[in-house]
This record gives C-alpha cells, structure tokens and sequence, in this order.
C-alpha cells in the first residue's frame, strides 16, 4: 500500500515546485490560479498562460467572466471571488513574471 501511495505522491512533485516558488511573493490568491495556468512552457495545457500576459488583458478577461460577457465553463465562478483590486494586484503580479 506505502508503495502505491507514495508512487502517486511522486507525480506531485514536480508541480509543486512552480506552485511554491509562486506563492512566495505572489499576492493573495495568485497561487490558485497556477492549478490551470501554468507558468512552466514545458506544460502543454489548452489554458492560456498568465505568466508574462498584460495586466490590462487580465483584468479585462476577469470582468468579462464575472459580468457574463465572456463564455467559461468556471472562470465565471472564479471571477466572482476576487474583488477588482485583487484582480489587479493578481493581473500585475503575473505580467511581471517570466515565462
């Protein structure tokens, strides 16, 4: 059974590197975006990167999927969890960031 848990565990690792090393100055709820948003280009993800992206774009993308104007499938549940100044400190932290 240790065998099994801990091989599972194994394929964990080597995401939780970038999850750590963003959540270290990442502003408040930044760190949760990186679950689908991945910052590596070694991941092949049909989600688009933050990392690098214009703030003005993020935001924009957020109202949109907060307001309805944007389709999604949970970003619109997502969106209404951050309030614009935490958006904003969310969009900017990641356009600062490197790919």
């Amino acid at each position: 059974m240790w065998r099994r848990v801990t091989g599972r565990l194994a394929l964990l690792i080597p995401l939780a590197g970038p999850i750590v090393a963003a959540a270290a100055d990442a502003p408040p709820g930044a760190s949760s975006c990186s679950g689908c948003h991945s910052a590596s280009l070694a991941t092949q993800t049909p989600v688009r990167r933050l990392v690098g992206r214009p703030s003005a774009d993020v935001v924009a993308a957020m109202r949109d999927f907060r307001t309805g104007q944007r389709p999604a499938t949970v970003m619109d549940r997502i969106a209404k969890g951050f309030s614009d100044a935490e958006t904003a400190a969310i969009a900017e932290w990641y356009a600062g960031q490197k790919p």
